[in-house]
C-alpha cells in the first residue's frame, strides 16, 4: 500500500476535501475494476465520462476520487481532489505508484504517421544484439526482452503503460523502444514519463475521424517533443516538411536525419532490390535487408539512436546490416512460378504510395503490378478516393476489397474508394467484397514474375466486421492461392 500523499506529487491540485494519510492499494479509471482501498480517476474520455461513475467506484471500495469537478453527492470518507485534467492526473498518479519506472530506463519515443512500428522493432533488435536487455512496445506486440506481451493498442493506457514500464525495470531492461501515437498524446497517456530521446518519421493524412483537422494532427504529434526534457533528444526527418515544427518549442538537444538534404545524419540508396538494398550509411557502405526508400529512413532512425546513446559506428551498422523488417512491413516471398507477393500494413495514402514507389522502381517494366486494398470502416473516409488513385495510378490492375469494415457497409466503403478513379483506370479495378475472394482473384490474374501487392492489413491476423473478429491472415491465403509451402 502507498499514501496518497505521495501518490499525488507533481500533480497540479486545484482542492483537496479530505485526508491525504490515506492508504492506497491500487488504481483505477474504470470504475468495474475498482476494489477495496482503489484510487478513483474520473477521466472524461472520447466516448464515456468517469464522473457518471464515481457512487459506483465508492460503492465498490474506492476511498479517494480524482476528478475536475466536486460530485453533488459527497461521502465523509472519501477523500476528493480536483485536477485541471484527470487523464493527466492519471499518467502522473500512475508514474508515482510504480515508482516512477520511466526515469530507470533509457526511454525512447518514436511518433510519426507512419515507420513508427519498424523503426522501434528494428531499435529493440540492434539493441538486443548489442548485449542489452531491452523492452518494446508497438502496435505488432509488446516485448519485455524474450517475454511476449499482446498488445490492444498503439500505446497502452498510462496505468498499463507504467505496469509494463515497472516489469521491465524489474527484468533488468535497460533500453526501451517505444511508438508514441497521436491518440497517446493528445489523451495524455505519456504523462508522467520521463524520455531519453523522442523520434519524428513523418506526417501525413491520417486519424482525421478523430483528429479532425490536419493541423489539430500536427499539433498532437507536436505535444510530444514539447514534452522532452533538457536531458533528451529530439531527432527529426528534416525531408519532412512539418519535420523543424515538431521541435520548434522544445527544450531537447534538437538532431536531424533525412536523404536529401543537409543535416547531421544521412543516407543514400545505393541500389534496391527485392532481397535487400546497399546503402552509404552516413559515410559507410551496407547491405541491408530491408526494401525501399521508406525503410532507408527507418534504417536510418535506428542507426542514429544508436549513435545519440554512444554506440560505435561500426558496431551499430553491422547488426542494423543483419535485420529484417517486422511482419507485415513489405513483408515478401516468392512462389515457384516466380510471382513475388507483398504483404504490407500500408493503410494511409502516403503509405500506400511508397510501397507502390518501391515496387515501381525494382520491376524490371514488364511484369504487371496487382493490388488489392480497401480502406477500414469508421475512420477517415476522405482517405478512401485518394489511396484508390494512388492505387490505379502506380498498378496495372487494382482489386478494391474489405479492410476491416467494422460497423460500415464494405460496399459502401468501396464505393467511396471508387470516386478516387477516373475514367480511363475504369478497366483496370475490379470490386471483390469479400477479401478472400479478393486475394484469390489476384493470385490467379498473376502469372510468372508478375508483383502482387496485400496492402492494408499487414501484421493483422484478424478482420473486424459487424463487431465481431474474425481470424484472418493475408499471408496465409496467398500462401494457399500460389501453393507455397510454410518452411
Amino acid at each position: 500500500m502507498k499514501l496518497l500523499k505521495d501518490l499525488t506529487y507533481g500533480i497540479n491540485i486545484k482542492e483537496i476535501k479530505g485526508s491525504t494519510n490515506v492508504a492506497v492499494d491500487q488504481l483505477a479509471f474504470d470504475s468495474r475494476k475498482v476494489v477495496k482501498f482503489t484510487l478513483f480517476v474520473a477521466v472524461k474520455g472520447t466516448q464515456v465520462d468517469g464522473h457518471e461513475y464515481i457512487e459506483a467506484a465508492i460503492s465498490s471500495g474506492a476511498v479517494c476520487v480524482v476528478c475536475q469537478k466536486i460530485p453533488k453527492k459527497i461521502h465523509k470518507e472519501v477523500t476528493y481532489i480536483v485536477v485541471q485534467n484527470s487523464a493527466k492526473a492519471l499518467g502522473v498518479l500512475a508514474s508515482n505508484y510504480y515508482d516512477n519506472p520511466s526515469e530507470k530506463l533509457k526511454l525512447i519515443g518514436v511518433t510519426g504517421t507512419n515507420g513508427k512500428t519498424t523503426s522501434v522493432t528494428l531499435l529493440f533488435n540492434l539493441f538486443r544484439l548489442l548485449g542489452f536487455k531491452v523492452g518494446l512496445l508497438s502496435t505488432v506486440e509488446n516485448k519485455i526482452h524474450n517475454e511476449v506481451v499482446p498488445s490492444t493498442h498503439t500505446t497502452p493506457s498510462s496505468l498499463e503503460l507504467n505496469e509494463l514500464l515497472n516489469k521491465m525495470v524489474t527484468k533488468g531492461c535497460q533500453y526501451v523502444f517505444m511508438e508514441v501515437s497521436s491518440h497517446a498524446v493528445d489523451q495524455h497517456r505519456i504523462s508522467g514519463l520521463t524520455f531519453q530521446g523522442g523520434v519524428f518519421t513523418n506526417i501525413t493524412r491520417d486519424h482525421l475521424d478523430y483528429h479532425k483537422t490536419f493541423d489539430n494532427y500536427i499539433a498532437a504529434k507536436k505535444g510530444f517533443f514539447d514534452l522532452l526534457g533538457t536531458d533528451a533528444f529530439a531527432l527529426y526527418n528534416v525531408d519532412q516538411s512539418h519535420g523543424e515544427t515538431m521541435v520548434l518549442d522544445t527544450k531537447a538537444k534538437v538532431v536531424s536525419y533525412g536523404m536529401n538534404s543537409v543535416c547531421d545524419y544521412k543516407v543514400k540508396i545505393i541500389e534496391n532490390r527485392f532481397d535487400g538494398m546497399t546503402l552509404n550509411l552516413d559515410g559507410i557502405e551496407v547491405d541491408t535487408k530491408l526494401i525501399g526508400d521508406f525503410n532507408a529512413y527507418n534504417l536510418l532512425v535506428a542507426y542514429s539512436v544508436g549513435n545519440l546513446l554512444g554506440y560505435e559506428k561500426i558496431d551499430v551498422l553491422t547488426t542494423l546490416s543483419s535485420l529484417s523488417a517486422p511482419e507485415g512491413r513489405f513483408q515478401h516471398i516468392t512462389s515457384k512460378t516466380n510471382i513475388t507477393s507483398i504483404i504490407d500494413y500500408a493503410h494511409t495514402p502516403d503509405a500506400l504510395e511508397n510501397v507502390l514507389q518501391t515496387i515501381n522502381n525494382i520491376r524490371l517494366g514488364k511484369e504487371l503490378v496487382i493490388t488489392v486494398v480497401g480502406c477500414g470502416g469508421d475512420r477517415d473516409k476522405g482517405k478512401r478516393p485518394i489511396m484508390a488513385e494512388i492505387a490505379c495510378r502506380l498498378s496495372d490492375q487494382v482489386i478494391f476489397t474489405s479492410d476491416n469494415p467494422r460497423s460500415e457497409n464494405p460496399d459502401d466503403i468501396i464505393s467511396e474508394m471508387q470516386k478516387g478513379v477516373g475514367q480511363a483506370d475504369l478497366s483496370k479495378t475490379l470490386s471483390i467484397t469479400n477479401r478472400k475472394e479478393a486475394i484469390k482473384t489476384a493470385c490467379s490474374i498473376a502469372h510468372g514474375g508478375d508483383i502482387l501487392l496485400v496492402a492494408g492489413k499487414g501484421h493483422e491476423k484478424y478482420q473486424e466486421i459487424n463487431g465481431e473478429v474474425i481470424p484472418f491472415d493475408d499471408m496465409e491465403i496467398v500462401k494457399e492461392n500460389l501453393k507455397i509451402m510454410n518452411k
